[in-house]
């Protein structure tokens, strides 16, 4: 059973854990704790049926299954994979994933019917969810059927999925508008019934925390088998609302990834993660150095960019540009930033703009190891701060190149210079690429292949000068439109074993391919002056 908490333990401080040196949360959170609030919860992650619910989220079976496999490497107990019902699609992906043999429990959903549940038992799964709407608008508009119809279909499909052999969790759909004493009533009839657990759900995000804790509080006096929750967010609450069902005795949450799902979505995994850590002390399977990277995989393989100001996986969740934040943050995190970026997988960021300070150019200099006198800093500070207030954007290779020529390092000789370059790709061509580079009088020449032209020329460079420089990051813009459109490519690059060494290079053209070399080789020339000025 579920390790509820003593009264002594009403004296917890979140940074009494593992994590005690990377959570900073206020401690007037240890006074808001409850003695129903368990020691630890079980995470059911319905990415892959209701966050493939997203409006126009579609997923194939190959990258349900890839996320699948992420999930489980990510921690989350039990996998919502899909409404095998649905189609013969949802079917033979759900075998796929059963034949991966994942630590965590597969789960089908299904109405209460056995077509459903057989459905979702032949597909391979040992978890079947099942539910009937209990509101009395969606009884009598919806359904069409009494209460006594309800509550007996529902009984019904739960003793037929427990005959299958299968782990059974049952929900009141639209549960947060049903009767109080009908949801109850429901309740103790499918417990009777057999079944595992309970799930209630806010089926269209209409509750305010402290209603959550209300009704959770009043539904776990009849409800003997572990109660888990599914919140929406339509008010923007579905986080909140799933930790007050949790510090009410909730055991288990419903999450989805980056917050994706119907309408406004669900409770955010990685919020619902952090925050049950950071204000509860109440703990999950999840490996939380894993979510930046599970969030940026499911975000590509969905098309949902997650939006910059997103808690805890946003570009902008450990960004700082103001002065004051930065010289804080650089002398303490704890300053301006509720928990380390490496906990959950992230890095943080020193913004150039208007607000900008100078330990904010001098640190993010130092990270490509530029050097600049106090003269030369205040100089480069006042034209960072006006080429901001002029609306333009002062990325790190913008701040290296406004350095160098402050510096007068530009006219510096090129340790690497590009002599011959050439790419083939097309269909059914595996994209290789040839490059011959003059390395300080040496000549190289190196051959590699990509998963496009792109990638297969940045492998040559690679393999030609140094096999120990990986690319840490490539990013793509256009400039203009039209399919002649100009476009910019940044390239940040480091050695491999040591993450203070790094270099970045920027090339504006309009050949994709061509100005990514030109990004690259910059990058390179940049890297190997570092080198040797460390040597």
């Amino acid at each position: 059973m579920t390790e509820l908490r003593t009264p002594s333990s009403q004296n917890y401080n979140a940074r009494d854990g593992p994590e005690a040196s990377q959570i900073f949360t206020s401690h007037f959170n240890r006074y808001a704790l409850d003695l129903s609030t368990p020691s630890s919860v079980t995470i059911l992650d319905t990415t892959l049926r209701d966050g493939e619910q997203t409006p126009g989220v579609a997923l194939s079976i190959e990258d349900k299954v890839r996320i699948a496999q992420m999930l489980d490497d990510l921690g989350v107990d039990i996998i919502e994979a899909g409404f095998p019902r649905a189609s013969q699609g949802e079917q033979e992906a759900m075998r796929k994933m059963s034949a991966l043999k994942l630590k965590a429990k597969l789960c089908g959903l299904a109405r209460c019917s056995r077509p459903d549940i057989d459905a979702a038992v032949d597909s391979g799964v040992n978890y079947v969810h099942v539910f009937i709407a209990t509101s009395e608008g969606h009884m009598k508009h919806k359904l069409k059927m009494t209460r006594p119809e309800v509550k007996t279909k529902a009984v019904e499909a739960v003793e037929y999925a427990r005959s299958r052999g299968v782990m059974v969790e049952f929900s009141c759909e639209d549960g947060t508008r049903t009767e109080l004493d009908f949801l109850k009533e429901m309740h103790m009839a499918v417990q009777e019934a057999g079944v595992d657990k309970i799930n209630l759900p806010d089926t269209v995000g209409t509750m305010s925390p402290a209603a959550m804790e209300y009704l959770v509080s009043e539904v776990m006096k009849v409800t003997k088998v572990p109660l888990s929750i599914h919140c929406h967010d339509d008010f923007g609450m579905a986080t909140a609302n799933s930790l007050a069902a949790v510090r009410k005795g909730a055991r288990q949450v419903h999450v989805c990834v980056n917050g994706l799902g119907e309408r406004a979505g669900n409770a955010a995994l990685e919020e619902v993660v952090m925050g049950l850590l950071a204000f509860m002390n109440v703990r999950t399977n999840v490996d939380s150095r894993k979510l930046g990277m599970t969030s940026k995989a499911v975000s590509r393989m969905m098309g949902m960019p997650i939006p910059d100001n997103k808690a805890i996986v946003g570009n902008n969740a450990f960004a700082h540009e103001s002065g004051i934040h930065v010289h804080g943050v650089l002398k303490d995190p704890s300053t301006y930033e509720a928990m380390s970026p490496e906990l959950v997988g992230m890095q943080r960021n020193i913004v150039m703009g208007k607000h900008t300070g100078a330990h904010s150019v001098k640190d993010k200099l130092g990270q490509y190891g530029i050097v600049v006198s106090e003269e030369m800093l205040a100089d480069i500070v006042e034209k960072v701060k006006r080429l901001a207030e002029g609306g333009k954007g002062v990325d790190d290779a913008e701040l290296v190149a406004l350095a160098m020529h402050i510096g007068q390092s530009e006219k510096q000789h090129r340790h690497v210079q590009l002599k011959e370059f050439t790419v083939f790709t097309g269909m059914n061509i595996t994209p290789t690429s040839t490059v011959v580079v003059d390395i300080d009088g040496e000549i190289k020449r190196s051959s590699d292949i990509g998963i496009g032209p792109v990638d297969a020329a940045l492998n040559a460079i690679r393999s030609a000068v140094n096999k120990n420089i990986s690319l840490a990051e490539y990013r793509l813009s256009a400039i203009t439109g039209g399919s002649d459109a100009l476009c910019e490519v940044t390239v940040k690059l480091k050695m491999n074993g040591d993450q203070k060494v790094m270099s970045v290079g920027k090339s504006i053209g309009s050949d994709i391919v061509l100005t990514s070399v030109d990004a690259a080789m910059e990058a390179v020339d940049r890297l190997l002056a570092r080198q040797k000025v460390q040597e």
